[in-house]
């Protein structure tokens, strides 16, 4: 695979150069500032708490990572924006299973690799281009919405379900960049962004929040 081959993806960009995506590059201000106002909280809660201190960073990460690729846009850039919230999406979900559900070392783990499993048959038995490639997002979606449900009531359930909506909105807002193209010559990605960093910022506060 050329890893330097130049990718264009979304509306937004029009030539290779770096600044052709100059909103959805800077957009992903909004996983820093979620990263920013987590760590304040994290610091009021004490700073005891390793593992959300860990995704905090991770949330910096996709921040970083994401407006790596939207500037310098190829398949080899493209590696700094997937796995940070790949590493994200599996690290909340073991988190979550263990401190919100309770599971044990040993259950935590293994739903998170069945996870893995049915995300990976999802991938790749969807067309690759559904939804604008959004439906790789839908297994998140799912676990975010059936952690909610069975967590117990409270601030951190309220925050998983507010995640799931605007989750599910940003997700709309992925899937059509391209279709709404000639109408909004800017596309709609940016939005994917600006939201989603609302999302993690919900999901880290529920987590800061949760008993331990």
């Amino acid at each position: 695979m050329d890893w330097s081959r130049a990718v264009d993806l979304y509306c937004e960009r029009l030539d290779p150069s770096f600044w052709a995506e100059p909103v959805n590059a800077v957009t992903n201000a909004s996983f820093l500032i979620a990263a920013v106002a987590a760590f304040l909280q994290w610091r009021r809660g004490g700073g005891g708490d390793i593992p959300a201190l860990a995704l905090i960073a991770v949330t910096a990460a996709i921040g970083v990572g994401s407006f790596i690729f939207h500037t310098v846009a190829t398949r080899g850039a493209a590696l700094f924006d997937t796995v940070p919230i790949a590493v994200f999406i599996y690290g909340y979900l073991w988190l979550a299973l263990r401190r919100f559900l309770g599971l044990s070392a040993w259950v935590a783990p293994a739903l998170v690799v069945a996870f893995g499993v049915f995300s990976a048959a999802e991938g790749a038995l969807v067309p690759p281009g559904t939804l604008n490639g959004s439906h790789a997002y839908l297994p998140a979606l799912a676990a975010l919405i059936v952690v909610g449900w069975l967590s117990r009531p409270g601030v951190t359930r309220r925050c998983l379900f507010a995640a799931a909506a605007v989750f599910a909105l940003s997700i709309v807002f992925r899937s059509i960049d391209q279709a709404v193209c000639e109408a909004v010559p800017l596309g709609t990605h940016f939005l994917w962004h600006t939201l989603n960093g609302l999302v993690l910022y919900l999901l880290l506060r529920g987590a800061l929040l949760a008993p331990r």
